[in-house]
């Protein structure tokens, strides 16, 4: 069950993510919607009951990062527009969990070979590679939830 609920969770965020091809223009996207509806810091700031100099503010916080969420909506909502939030992945979740997952095998398998080699047991490089693999697939398929724990 618990395979199949963050199966659903993976296909959600990897169709969004083919979606989401959207980058942020230069002067951020206060400034470019506003001057594309013609409207100056002003006006907007009229409109809002704020002073133009609050509408400034808000436009650098948008590019330094800084603005909040409530404001940035407030901010759309004055200009007839809605502020979309999303998180985009740079891969497919299936491939960021195959990359933690042999991140972790191959921890679990070099702190194993180093106990193995002090007993005089230590496996060849062939058989290191087979059982980090063997290890990368099991974390995949039982996503433990120690998965994402760096130790």
């Amino acid at each position: 069950m618990k395979q199949l609920i963050i199966r659903q969770y993976q296909q959600i965020v990897d169709s969004a993510a083919q979606q989401m091809t959207i980058t942020m223009p230069p002067e951020g996207w206060l400034r470019t919607v506003r001057s594309a509806l013609g409207m100056s810091g002003a006006q907007l700031a009229r409109k809002m009951g704020l002073t133009r100099s609050q509408i400034s503010q808000s436009e650098k916080n948008e590019l330094s990062g800084a603005i909040s969420l409530k404001t940035m909506q407030a901010l759309a909502e004055a200009m007839n527009c809605r502020v979309v939030y999303a998180l985009v992945p740079n891969a497919t979740i299936e491939e960021i969990v195959a990359n933690q997952a042999q991140k972790k095998a191959e921890q679990l398998v070099r702190q194993t070979h180093i106990h193995m080699a002090l007993e005089s047991q230590a496996l060849n490089s062939e058989q290191l590679q087979i059982e980090e693999q063997r290890i990368k697939y099991e974390l995949i398929r039982e996503m433990p939830n120690d998965l994402w724990n760096d130790n």
